[in-house]
């Protein structure tokens, strides 16, 4: 699978990565270790070299889990590896749930409660943890996790600061002594990242649900900062957290988190229609058209079974008719500058 070097930072990304949300529980059955293990191997069988995952999915499920099926299948530095800062994992029994907007919850999640902190301090032992949780001495990307408003809602200042007066600083100590050998953000929110790469020398961005089929809001601004920055992309939430995956008619129709209201329903059948006319999978399109941006270095797909990367793999390469695209185009459904897979 095509490779992307993160600025001279030595760190390569696949076209496609694997997140690891879905295999943690978040709005389906958590999965046992042999079907994490297996779906971790399936990855790398069909070339992903990219595996990205967080304190908080599973409330430190996921990485226990990853690190192990890398250790024990001699993975480890023979992939790209990331995780984020800025959660600390307490007791459940002796500690509050930190703030947050959207009530997340996971199934079958380890007995911990998140509390956030975004200090020298808190940055350190976040990546310490994560460090014992997964069993290696260093990590390619460090992501700042969830800074900003659509997280911490009016606290989100104080979180800020806490991050300018001492989690920069662990942050460039960190990659300078090779903890780390790139550093990143992870949000859902695009002024978070302007926010960071204003402040800080980032060398990538996890964005989320931001640019999609149904979400072209990266286009005129960002995405062109971003290419001036030399600031990686990596683009996660391609189906807008399922809808654009499962489809108007699926059995949960999730936008962004919660139920889709009618005009995104309605958009998305918009999109199946056209889709259908040309013979290509709903879920084969958004993929496409994500990867097609030369901003993003890569596509990040959370799966929850070996089936699920299987397809997905093949969607990234399955060739889609160029009429599709003159189509959506045509129909209102894309913005003429919105880059189209190469050859379409």
């Amino acid at each position: 699978m095509e490779q992307t070097e993160i600025r001279a930072t030595g760190v390569k990304l696949t076209r496609m990565g694997l997140g690891t949300v879905p295999l943690a529980g978040l709005g389906v059955p958590a999965v046992d270790y042999a079907t994490f293990e297996a779906v971790v191997l399936a990855a790398y069988q069909a070339g992903i070299r990219y595996f990205d995952t967080a304190p908080m999915y599973g409330m430190g499920r996921a990485e226990h889990f990853l690190g192990h099926a890398l250790r024990t299948n001699d993975l480890v530095g023979k992939v790209t590896l990331s995780t984020k800062v800025g959660r600390l994992l307490k007791p459940a029994s002796r500690a509050k749930q930190g703030e947050g907007l959207f009530g997340i919850t996971w199934d079958g999640a380890l007995p911990f409660a998140e509390h956030y902190d975004y200090t020298y301090d808190g940055i350190m032992r976040s990546f310490e943890d994560s460090q014992q949780r997964f069993g290696v001495e260093r990590f390619d990307i460090l992501n700042v996790h969830d800074i900003g408003s659509l997280t911490h809602g009016e606290n989100a200042e104080n979180r800020w600061r806490e991050l300018g007066e001492g989690g920069y600083r662990a942050l460039a100590e960190l990659r300078a002594a090779g903890g780390a050998r790139a550093i990143g953000i992870g949000v859902n929110e695009m002024e978070a990242v302007e926010r960071m790469a204003a402040e800080f020398d980032l060398d990538c961005c996890l964005l989320a649900g931001r640019y999609s089929l149904l979400n072209q809001g990266p286009l005129d601004s960002f995405f062109p900062a971003m290419q001036k920055r030399g600031i990686a992309v990596i683009a996660a939430g391609v189906f807008n957290s399922g809808i654009l995956g499962g489809g108007s008619k699926g059995a949960t129709r999730i936008f962004d988190y919660m139920q889709a209201p009618p005009e995104i329903i309605a958009r998305v059948e918009r999109l199946e229609a056209a889709c259908a006319r040309h013979g290509v999978a709903l879920p084969e399109a958004a993929i496409q058209f994500v990867s097609a941006h030369p901003a993003v270095a890569c596509i990040l797909q959370g799966c929850k079974n070996t089936a699920e990367v299987a397809q997905n793999a093949a969607a990234l390469a399955r060739p889609i008719p160029a009429a599709l695209w003159q189509d959506l185009r045509a129909e209102g459904l894309l913005p003429e500058n919105a880059p189209v897979p190469q050859g379409a």
